[in-house]
């Protein structure tokens, strides 16, 4: 009891950080696919273009080596974003381009249906 009001270790929300954490983690990983696709193209043909020149000297696993080093980068990369994310406490709610997120749409306009006068006074 007294080692924890000492270091105060109850006022820290691990459960906040573990999911701040994970939702940095998901929302980088969809924007790398999604919106950072031409880069998925240039790693993938500078790829290709390693696998041919290592094959001379690693035949049988260079194909393997240039693809987990790919992907291990990538997964490295969302990682660490996500880590510095999360300690520097900008929590995902805070950033107003992530609505899709968490389901607050702001629709650019509102829908008028044709049927809309006919029927929007009748009342049941």
């Amino acid at each position: 009891m007294e080692l924890t009001q000492n270091y105060q270790w109850n006022k820290t929300n691990y459960v906040g950080i573990l999911k701040s954490f994970l939702i940095w983690t998901f929302t980088l990983a969809v924007c790398l696919l999604v919106v950072g696709f031409p880069l998925i193209v240039i790693m993938a043909t500078i790829g290709v273009l390693s696998v041919v020149i290592l094959q001379s000297v690693l035949p049988m696993s260079a194909v393997l080596l240039v693809a987990s080093s790919i992907i291990g980068l990538n997964l490295l990369a969302v990682i660490i974003g996500a880590v510095i994310l999360t300690f520097k406490g900008i929590h995902p709610q805070d950033v107003t381009w992530l609505r899709w997120l968490h389901g607050q749409a702001r629709p650019l306009h509102t829908s008028v249906y044709a049927a809309c006068p006919l029927t929007c006074e009748i009342d049941q």
